[in-house]
């Protein structure tokens, strides 16, 4: 894999890249990150990101050790690392640290750090003209009082089982309901429906990570005059829906055409979606 990585000061390719085994992030899954992708180099949303950042690690508690220029400045060193044309894909990882076998945070003093940078692979030109496949998956999201989704945590495993669900039925991407039977989101992005002449999402109350491109979405809809609403629906209103996309750091806004068995609108990417893509382009190059 052509990549380069920052542990802890130290860059290596991703071969050489090694954590020890007794981080709480590797045994517990104690960590939170942030996935960015530059346009012309530069790190879109980077304050955004880092201000997210932040907030996952406040609701476990776990010490942030660089201030936003502090992470700036290792993020251009790990890119800048990287030897290799176009835009760049970046993952940073914040992890409780090096302790004991016990779930004590005072066992680990120290948290490790780690940046992940390697070229951004840009999705199909089909994924944006054509739109993508989802299936809705019978994997529940989280409950927010047992591991709550607004913490963009290492642990992914929810995620990873849906998604392993999705892939067997052929789609590519799975969406998942909460605990009352309500849409909350996909495995790996944000979700929206077009209802009658309103942009619906999820709430964050029903249960979802606080996406970064959903919220500049929802900026976007705002200055455009295109109504949005966030609000709980039942999957059985998806069926009325005539445009559907997900928003995410390396998808964008990308088109849903087609839910489980059914034809979403007329199997195209929407009037709504294609405007919304546009300004999203415009306004992060």
């Amino acid at each position: 894999m052509r990549a380069v990585v920052w542990v802890n000061g130290q860059i290596s390719d991703a071969a050489s890249a090694a954590i020890p085994v007794f981080d709480h992030g590797f045994l517990y899954g104690e960590g939170v990150y942030e996935t960015l992708r530059t346009y012309d180099q530069r790190p879109a949303f980077f304050e955004r990101h880092m201000q997210r950042l932040r907030r996952s690690a406040g609701m476990m508690a776990l010490a942030v050790p660089y201030d936003d220029a502090g992470f700036l400045a290792r993020v251009h060193e790990t890119t800048t690392a990287l030897d290799a044309p176009g835009e760049r894909y970046i993952r940073i990882l914040l992890t409780r640290g090096v302790g004991d076998l016990t779930y004590d945070p005072a066992a680990c003093p120290t948290p490790s750090l780690v940046i992940i940078v390697k070229p951004f692979a840009e999705p199909p030109v089909r994924s944006f003209t054509e739109g993508i496949a989802v299936a809705l998956v019978g994997v529940r999201r989280n409950h927010p009082a047992a591991l709550n989704p607004r913490i963009k945590s290492n642990n992914l495993l929810n995620n990873a089982l849906a998604m392993q669900e999705a892939l067997r039925q052929g789609a590519e991407e799975a969406l998942m309901l909460n605990q009352a039977g309500h849409v909350t989101e996909c495995s790996q992005a944000n979700f929206f429906v077009v209802l009658g002449d309103t942009l619906v999402t999820a709430p964050l109350e029903a249960g979802l990570l606080p996406g970064i491109t959903r919220e500049y979405v929802l900026e976007l809809a705002a200055r455009l005059g295109v109504p949005a609403a966030e609000r709980d629906y039942a999957p059985a209103e998806l069926a009325s829906a005539t445009e559907a996309f997900v928003t995410s750091t390396t998808r964008e806004v990308m088109a849903v055409t087609r839910i489980d068995d059914r034809i979403v609108g007329d199997g195209r990417p929407g009037p709504i979606t294609n405007q919304l893509l546009e300004a999203y382009r415009a306004g992060v190059n």
